[in-house]
């Protein structure tokens, strides 16, 4: 009769037991020939590279190394195989160590913070003395400086920070004031009507007007603005959102949590509600240069625009604080038996799922209740230039580009929550993944 080979514990423990029989060598190798081999999970950075590690992997692998759990053959049926005790003793264990965050309208509804933000903006101008302007104006003009400068140079339009468009729109919406008054001044110092003051007077006033414009107010208008941004952000933070951090934290105490953002807001300058969940935040304004070969590439149809640049910053700033986390703790890093997973959660297919997966990172796609959280921005795609929301200056054109990125983001999502309260599950299943 053939008998199997046994391993020393397993030895020992039968002969301690006098329990050496044929019917539990059979029983042993059967139990270890239940165990299956997993292929390695290896990061992907497209839906069509996915498909082509799968289609390698199956011709180039011998067949009695192919797990049938991952892998499937159309032609024969996947033979199972067996697992050394080595191999048991060495497989890593998977550990959450790196968590990113978007944030707006994943952590909070973007719409009311921007027009709230906006309603600042007409309160501030107010009091230095610019009257009469309405909430929308900034997002009317952020739009027509836009478009207006598309005309003479696309890239530059295209490259636009939303803290560059937004001060030149607040300082165009105080020139108007300006040269108005001054026109109106002129005219009543000739006893005549504006529309007959000259020509060169009319230039002479706009000359006046962007000379009489102070860099300061507008930097302190736009600071303002700014400052209404994030103090509406803790107001309108998500009801489970601070609980949903104290499970994370307290399901994985070592994992260095940061936020990758598009936008201006920062969870670290948020006092009372985030900032002390948060380790750090990446800006794409951070980098000018990533960021303006992205939106120059996100026009040019024949160029995918890559978002590698903003992610691979947010990769090494975690690693860097990881290293530093462990080493205050006294623990090794890298540990051999662990293997370090990162997570990023976001609510935009191409910017938050595609940009993150091209440097290794799993994904959670915040795809939130309507009637609850009132996100708005996932359904400009959806949307013709009429329905746009108020608060968004993004031109059409970039909205279409960026919705073929969303289609080819769509293989690259690992989890998906409808709910804040659902990622802490989320993040557990992914490290179950091939477990």
């Amino acid at each position: 009769m053939y008998i199997p080979s046994l391993s020393f514990s397993t030895l020992l423990l039968i002969s301690r037991t006098n329990a050496f029989t044929p019917s539990l060598l059979l029983q042993h190798h059967q139990q270890v020939q239940s165990l299956q081999v997993q292929p390695p999970r290896t990061p992907l950075h497209h839906a069509d590279q996915r498909k082509r590690y799968n289609s390698e992997l199956i011709s180039s692998s011998p067949s009695h190394l192919t797990s049938s759990s991952s892998l499937k053959s159309s032609s024969t049926e996947e033979p199972s195989t067996t697992t050394t005790d080595t191999e048991i003793s060495t497989k890593k264990q998977k550990k959450l160590t790196l968590l990113t965050f978007d944030l707006d309208d994943t952590l909070y509804p973007i719409s009311t913070i921007l027009n709230e933000a906006n309603m600042a903006f007409s309160r501030i101008m107010n009091k230095f003395g610019f009257e009469n302007i309405e909430p929308a104006q900034i997002v009317q003009t952020a739009k027509k400086i836009r478009e207006e400068m598309a005309k003479e140079d696309a890239e530059k339009a295209a490259c636009l920070s939303h803290t560059e468009i937004r001060r030149l729109a607040i300082r165009e919406e105080m020139e108007k004031i300006v040269y108005r008054r001054k026109l109106e001044a002129c005219a009543e110092d000739w006893a005549t009507q504006v529309s007959s003051l000259s020509p060169l007077v009319v230039q002479n006033a706009k000359t006046w007007a962007h000379t009489a414009v102070s860099p300061s107010v507008v930097e302190a208008v736009l600071n303002a603005w700014e400052m209404e941004r994030h103090h509406g952000a803790e107001r309108h933070l998500y009801p489970e959102v601070i609980d949903t951090f104290l499970q994370i934290k307290e399901e994985h105490p070592n994992v260095v949590i940061g936020a990758v953002t598009d936008g201006k807001a920062n969870p670290l300058l948020m006092t009372f509600t985030l900032a002390k969940h948060f380790d750090f935040c990446i800006n794409w304004e951070d980098d000018q240069a990533g960021r303006q070969k992205f939106f120059t590439d996100l026009g040019k149809v024949e160029k995918d625009a890559d978002l590698t640049w903003i992610y691979s910053a947010a990769k090494e700033k975690g690693e860097e604080l990881i290293k530093a986390a462990s080493n205050l703790r006294g623990e090794e890093y890298p540990d051999d038996k662990v293997e370090g997973i990162w997570i990023h959660v976001g609510d935009d297919l191409a910017l938050d799922v595609g940009g993150s997966a091209t440097v290794g990172a799993k994904t959670i796609l915040a795809e939130l209740d309507d009637k609850r959280y009132g996100q708005t921005a996932r359904h400009r795609f959806d949307q013709d230039e009429e329905k746009q929301p108020t608060w968004s200056s993004t031109p059409m054109q970039e909205l279409e580009k960026r919705k073929v990125m969303n289609e080819a983001a769509k293989d690259l999502v690992d989890q998906k929550v409808a709910f804040i309260s659902h990622i802490p599950e989320a993040i557990n299943n992914i490290l179950e993944q091939d477990e």
